[in-house]
């Protein structure tokens, strides 16, 4: 398109800017008008995504029919089927009346989906529907409804990172991506972002029946650093306040300066590249994404190399407890070689051998006590347990034991 023609609509839409990203977007915008491909529109939140679908709309065969824009993050999750594609009467609690939905109602026009990857994913079938064959079913129907409808979407999300969340349907994606148009950030305009001041400054001075304020050299050095993450809107924002608040018309740097925010992020000046130069910024920033990314896979790691050696911890000392109670176990000698066994055998005989002897040598003195006891105490049972140091009962059954019932059976008790 011819120079004279894209000024024609920046004109009729008030549109500010020569930059080359933001005439290739108008550019495009008006070579896809006359057809019925759908459109994605990419760019940061306040670029002004709003322009393109109505100049693709009004310069389309349906600008005569109904065009609709609308929000998708702005409708909630349990209502946005019924607002799109409509409902039938009763479906839901207060559906009074049958709906047609914004698809039923914008036949043969256009719809603008604003904020599309916001939509949720059962949201998003539906949608794949209607662009696909043009049908959609009704919330509560079962009747299958026709639409011939032009969809324009946007979006200020990283459409690729949203699908490998499985947050976006990658078919609906490349569904809506026929056509895709890049809105260029504020930063990226260069001397647009003072033609924009000049525009906002006079509206508001009309407005509010003001002096114009104007800029320095320094602060418009500084306007042009400026990293504007609020973009269009920012600068709007911005110019507003200084022609309200400021009392010097000619505004300065270190005037500008008390109205730029002050947090890290919007104070971070933007890098001016010389033409032809090369930036490493994408370059830093992938670097640093990529160290943080190493960064949390080491964690990870340790986490696991700690859990790992809890259980090897773990296991080696329920192994030194079994190897413990391995140690108490009776001695068999079934396992040994033949050669060893007699020896083992043997071994252990003696080990019995010399546990009886001992037992039997301690039996004996115990007798040998008792019966030293019984004739100290002549016979007296009572005096002998006594002297003994144990009850008559453990006396008695010890005389029993040891055979000496008849030694003291005529003894006093």
């Amino acid at each position: 398109m011819n120079t004279s023609e894209l000024q024609k609509i920046k004109q009729r839409y008030n549109i500010v800017g020569n930059s080359d990203g933001l005439n290739r977007a108008h550019d495009v915008a008006l070579q896809v008008a006359p057809t019925d491909l759908s459109v994605l529109i990419i760019g940061e939140s306040g670029v002004g995504k709003e322009i393109i679908p109505r100049v693709i709309h009004d310069n389309s065969p349906r600008r005569r029919e109904k065009y609709f824009a609308i929000n998708c993050g702005s409708i909630p999750e349990g209502t946005i089927d019924s607002e799109l594609f409509g409902h039938e009467k009763g479906s839901f609690t207060g559906a009074i009346g049958e709906s047609e939905g914004y698809f039923g109602t914008a036949n043969n026009g256009t719809i603008f989906l604003d904020e599309v990857g916001e939509l949720p994913i059962a949201t998003q079938a539906r949608l794949l529907r209607v662009l696909e064959t043009g049908e959609y079913i009704r919330v509560g129907g079962q009747q299958i409804m026709k639409t011939n409808v032009r969809i324009v979407a946007a979006t200020n999300v990283n459409m690729r990172k949203a699908i490998s969340e499985g947050r976006f349907r990658e078919d609906l994606y490349y569904r809506l991506n026929t056509i895709p148009i890049q809105m260029p950030a504020l930063r990226d305009r260069g001397e647009d972002i003072l033609l924009l001041f000049r525009l906002f400054a006079m509206q508001t001075a009309e407005r509010y029946r003001l002096p114009k304020i104007t800029l320095s050299d320094d602060a418009k050095h500084m306007l042009l650093s400026y990293k504007w993450p609020g973009n269009v809107r920012q600068l709007k924002n911005i110019t507003e306040q200084m022609s309200i608040l400021s009392q010097e018309r000619e505004i300065s740097a270190e005037t500008l300066s008390h109205f730029i925010p002050r947090d890290q992020e919007s104070t971070e000046l933007a890098t001016i590249t010389p033409a032809g130069g090369h930036s490493y910024e994408s370059e830093r920033e992938l670097l640093y994404k990529v160290l943080y990314e190493l960064r949390s896979n080491v964690s990870d790691l340790r986490r696991q190399m700690n859990s790992l050696r809890k259980q090897i911890d773990d296991t080696q000392r329920q192994d030194a407890a079994r190897s413990y109670q391995a140690s108490f176990a009776p001695i068999s000698t079934s396992a040994m070689p033949a050669t060893l066994r007699p020896q083992a055998e043997e071994a252990i005989a003696e080990e019995i051998k010399a546990d009886t002897s001992e037992d039997l040598n301690i039996q004996k003195l115990s007798k040998q006590m008792v019966t030293k006891a019984l004739e100290r105490a002549n016979g007296n049972r009572k005096k002998a347990a006594s002297a003994l140091g144990i009850s008559d009962r453990t006396l008695y059954r010890r005389i029993k034991q040891y055979g000496l019932d008849g030694k003291n059976k005529n003894s006093n008790p």
